[in-house]
């Protein structure tokens, strides 16, 4: 799986269609409640954008929907993973995209292979709740490690000012919401993450 190496995570079909005409690439679709008219609107919404902008839409946790949707990447969370049906998951062609804190959960992940595995959080944050500790950059390595070609997400805490490093210890692409969403002002902050990443990734070809 090709991913960009950073990754927007937003809440909204709306701040979807910002960040593309800022440049972003790949963007997940976080919604945790919605009744689900609303929610299948939302989807296909940031669907029809993506496709308009030749960029990737992840869809956080819907896979039902992103199924009958036609999207065409998912990503579950541990919680959403449990009631999860793999199988029509697979036979629908989606990509899989999987959360991972403990050791625990990445043999699942590699059991299960996932396309692309997240570790979190990498630093501490309040934009989502963990049950655990930072993981640290020692921890990054160790699931790049594990991994080798298959793509690693680091997300949780991430400034841009971290960028180079978080590279350095393995990831393959950063996953961003409050330095951004938070930022005084989002659009360039989002556009010195992208030219960032584009240098990293530039700089290690």
């Amino acid at each position: 799986m090709q991913i960009d190496p950073f990754y927007l995570i937003l809440d909204s079909a709306a701040a979807i269609e910002r960040a593309l005409a800022w440049g972003v690439k790949l963007v997940q679709l976080r919604i945790k409640e919605m009744p689900e008219p609303a929610l299948r609107a939302e989807i296909l919404r940031a669907k029809n954008l993506c496709d308009a902008h030749g960029a990737q839409l992840v869809v956080n946790d819907h896979w039902r929907l992103a199924r009958d949707l036609g999207c065409a990447h998912i990503h579950l969370g541990q919680e959403d993973l449990q009631s999860a049906d793999i199988k029509a998951i697979r036979a629908a062609g989606l990509t899989l995209g999987l959360s991972t804190e403990t050791e625990e959960e990445l043999e699942t992940a590699l059991a299960l292979d996932a396309d692309c595995i997240a570790l979190q959080p990498i630093f501490a944050t309040a934009s989502k709740k963990f049950e655990r500790a930072p993981q640290g950059l020692q921890n990054l390595r160790e699931w790049k490690n594990r991994l080798g070609e298959r793509p690693l997400i680091a997300i949780g805490g991430l400034r841009l000012e971290d960028a180079g490093t978080v590279f350095a210890a393995g990831a393959d692409s950063l996953a961003v919401i409050s330095d951004v969403a938070a930022a005084p002002d989002p659009e360039r902050r989002a556009k010195n993450w992208i030219a960032a990443t584009r240098a990293f990734v530039k700089a290690s070809a």
